[in-house]
């Protein structure tokens, strides 16, 4: 039988993506099981734009338009399985980009509710992991830093955008023994922390320095 054009695409690229799990993540000392298994599976290429696409792979971060980027993987799986997420969790992600850390946080079994501030980025992600097949996440244009009220608490918040400090509506939507991901600091070089709520306590832990693009106010449609 002859294979076609479209299987050979789909080997390529599932080449690729377990390449990238096992150089990239396994290599670093990525080695939550369900955070591979998700990262070995969502297909990266369908989240970066087409004249980028044959680097989607590679081990950086990509351009995806209106001055955002697409997290090289390591960062999207690090941040994954410092989240701790388990199924049925209720996970919000804070800069939604291209979609791509919301699908791998929903292959984790998480409900996932994600914003973005460029209400384009925001429409775009939807319509990707619509057309990908993802439910289970809901993507809407807003301010991140206030969070999504009307769905807290979350077991989880990850935010994939740099503010200089905490955002305090942000602290109040996290769970008790909820875990916040969060880059914080000035431009280009920020501080990784671990953020954990116990009871009226939160625990904040230091993991390394890290560089997001800037969280910024939301734009207009």
């Amino acid at each position: 039988m002859n294979i076609t054009d479209g299987d050979a695409s789909k080997r390529m690229w599932g080449e690729r993506r377990a390449w990238m799990v096992h150089t990239q993540l396994e290599a670093r000392g990525i080695h939550h099981a369900g955070v591979l298994a998700a990262m070995g599976t969502v297909p990266r290429e369908a989240f970066v734009p087409r004249d980028v696409e044959e680097r989607a792979y590679a081990d950086m971060p990509l351009p995806i338009g209106w001055a955002a980027t697409i997290s090289q993987p390591y960062v999207v799986a690090h941040m994954s399985e410092l989240a701790a997420v388990e199924p049925g969790d209720r996970v919000l992600e804070v800069g939604t980009g291209s979609g791509y850390q919301a699908a791998v946080l929903r292959e984790l079994g998480a409900e996932v509710y994600s914003i973005e501030s460029v209400p384009a980025l925001a429409d775009r992600a939807r319509l990707r992991l619509e057309a990908l097949g993802y439910d289970g996440i809901h993507v809407r244009a807003g301010d991140g830093t206030l969070g999504w009220p009307e769905a807290a608490p979350f077991a989880a918040i990850v935010v994939t955008a740099a503010p200089t400090e905490i955002p305090p509506a942000l602290r109040d939507q996290l769970a008790d023994g909820g875990r916040m991901v969060i880059p914080v600091g000035p431009l280009h070089i920020q501080e990784l922390l671990v953020v954990t709520r116990r009871g009226d306590a939160l625990q904040t832990r230091a993991i390394e320095a890290v560089a997001f693009v800037p969280m910024r106010p939301p734009m207009a449609s």
